[in-house]
């Protein structure tokens, strides 16, 4: 049943398509800017009217949607930019969805972007104060939702943070806003390509304290298990690659839609060891995409989702 390419297709378990794929975009001030990032070749940081018209090749292609990062043109210790009404994420949010209505638009709800010192929370004492991060959290879901976000999805790990969100958005008319929860966020070094694009490194310390500790899968299912009856909607897994065996296991346990991020640093292995001729980056991007579809993840966050969606 292997032996051409018809009965492979005829016979095939695991299905990728376009809308399985969500783009994430990285929104800064200006006009007329697109300037391409030095560690994930062939994406950029885009001001909105360049936004607008990448997101119009996404919705071409048939892709699921996108999530969007924010810029801010200043930061502070409050990160005030992250719920200001006319932040560049909220003012994003109001230019796609008026020029593209159609396309899903999903939101990360964090603070590392916007904060002086590049943590996700508001930092006390030299520590990241969870209880005083979530009134932050829960003003940048509603700000978010107000624009016009289909869905927001908070990235932060704080403990609380989703029911804060959901109490946030439901009193302020949001009930239908729905969360997609970075529920099981590892401290991970495959997010270095992502801190240059989103200028979002932290000044001091790491951030190990409130994300993941890779060897614990179990204590990864009882975060899931808690953003659940906090009010969270769709669960997510990141990085991807690394924790097939995490997808799995929220897949089997879970019966809510199952989300992965194949994050910068994955993304760029793959180009990297393709331009140096070690692998071949069309095989490599579809071989990994389809294991993580594969693990139980039918949301797939990833830079190769406008290359894949062509192929496919």
């Amino acid at each position: 049943m292997r032996r051409t390419e018809a009965l492979r297709r005829l016979v095939r378990e695991t299905h990728l398509r376009p809308e399985n794929f969500i783009m994430p975009l990285f929104v800064c001030p200006g006009e007329g800017v697109k300037r391409e990032i030095g560690a994930m070749p062939g994406n950029y940081q885009l001001s909105v009217d360049q936004l607008v018209a990448e997101c119009r090749e996404i919705q071409s292609l048939g892709i699921g949607g996108i999530i969007l990062f924010g810029i801010p043109e200043t930061k502070d210790e409050w990160a005030s930019g992250a719920y200001d009404a006319h932040g560049i994420v909220q003012t994003a949010v109001r230019a796609v969805k008026q020029e593209i209505p159609g396309l899903v638009v999903i939101t990360d709800v964090c603070n590392c972007e916007y904060t002086s010192h590049g943590h996700c929370g508001k930092v006390v004492d030299g520590d990241v104060d969870n209880d005083e991060t979530l009134e932050w959290l829960a003003r940048s879901a509603v700000s978010h939702a107000r624009a016009g976000a289909d869905i927001v999805a908070p990235s932060d790990m704080m403990d609380g943070r989703v029911a804060a969100i959901r109490k946030a958005l439901d009193e302020e008319g949001y009930k239908n806003t729905p969360i997609l929860s970075y529920a099981a966020k590892f401290a991970s070094c495959f997010y270095g390509p992502f801190r240059e694009a989103a200028e979002s490194a932290p000044q001091f310390g790491d951030r190990r304290s409130y994300q993941m500790d890779p060897p614990n899968a179990r204590e990864a299912l009882r975060e899931m298990e808690l953003d659940l009856e906090e009010g969270a909607d769709m669960l997510m897994v990141k990085p991807a690659m690394p924790y097939l065996d995490l997808i799995a296991k929220a897949y089997e346990r879970f019966e809510v839609p199952i989300a992965a991020y194949q994050v910068s640093g994955e993304f760029s292995m793959i180009v990297a060891a393709a331009r140096n001729g070690w692998i071949d980056r069309e095989r490599a991007m579809m071989e990994s995409l389809v294991a993580i579809r594969r693990a139980g993840a039918s949301i797939i966050l990833t830079y190769f989702a406008k290359d894949a969606a062509r192929l496919l």
